[in-house]
């Protein structure tokens, strides 16, 4: 485990900006200065105590204070596994509501993660609920998933905006795709449809065919710049980052940060070999 654990620090250190919220901040600022804006995740998942996840939704009110007092370019990511999902979906509504409330009181914008399969109902039904209340919400959908395309027209038709991955969970190939080429195609049809009928989506991806392709089809397809933007992880593909920002585009990056680092690399290692080769594959590009 020593190994391991030195093989994780030396990760962390490229792609999680620190554990407490005020190591995020000069991170933030300097990507503001390339007109580059912020996603914050406060690292957690899976909590199965009431008191735990009560006090993850407390963090995510404290993190909006945060944000708006000091005007940060920013808005937050939650998972609902991390504020009672894993114990009830009642109580992760409420939870989730709470956040929302005072998000759009901040006229701040909140992003829903999609988890493991286990969840994508739930989180799906959650998401659905609260959009009747807030439309300062955006949901992730994984492409890899054969249900997204049914998922991806409900939310369009109840006006939802859309955070669009390729999906990152190990999953059973009765569920997913799972050859990189299936993905790859599922994804650009998703992306295009969100393009055409969504009210917004957050293109949320490294892959620079795919970024290039959407590309062509905002210009050929005359879109708004205010319908989408780019989204990446913080630490990845820097240079794409600051070039698309450059040519006036709307890019975001991703940005965890918490003491739960340890378990939140360890885990996605773990469970799926791509994850590591990602990492590996840009952990040396600028």
């Amino acid at each position: 485990m020593h190994v391991k654990l030195k093989f994780l620090i030396f990760f962390v250190r490229r792609f999680v900006a620190g554990t407490e919220l005020k190591d995020t901040l000069p991170i933030i600022k300097k990507l503001k200065e390339k007109n580059i804006k912020v996603t914050l995740d406060h690292l957690g998942e899976d909590v199965n105590d009431l008191k735990k996840a009560d006090n993850a939704a407390k963090t995510y009110l404290s993190i909006l204070g945060c944000i708006k007092e000091n005007k940060l370019d920013a808005n937050i990511s939650i998972k609902l596994s991390q504020i009672g999902l894993s114990i009830s979906k009642n109580l992760a509504l409420k939870n989730a509501e709470r956040i929302l409330s005072k998000a759009k009181e901040l006229n701040l914008i909140v992003e829903i993660d999609m988890e493991g399969s286990k969840y994508t109902k739930d989180t799906i039904n959650i998401f659905l609920n609260l959009l009747k209340r807030y439309n300062n919400s955006v949901l992730a959908i994984q492409a890899y998933l054969f249900r997204s395309e049914k998922d991806i027209l409900n939310i369009i038709k109840n006006k939802g905006k859309i955070r669009l991955v390729k999906g990152s969970y190990k999953e059973n190939d009765k569920i997913s795709f799972s050859e990189k080429e299936d993905v790859n195609k599922k994804y650009i049809k998703l992306m295009k449809l969100c393009l055409q009928k969504g009210k917004f989506i957050k293109i949320a991806t490294h892959d620079e065919n795919i970024i290039n392709l959407a590309k062509s089809y905002i210009k050929k397809m005359k879109i708004k710049k205010n319908r989408y933007e780019f989204e990446m992880l913080y630490g990845i593909h820097r240079s794409l980052q600051e070039e698309l920002a450059s040519q006036g585009y709307n890019v975001r990056v991703y940005l965890p940060y918490g003491k739960e680092w340890f378990s939140y690399f360890y885990r996605r290692i773990r469970e799926r070999k791509e994850n590591l080769l990602f990492i590996i594959k840009h952990l040396f590009k600028k």
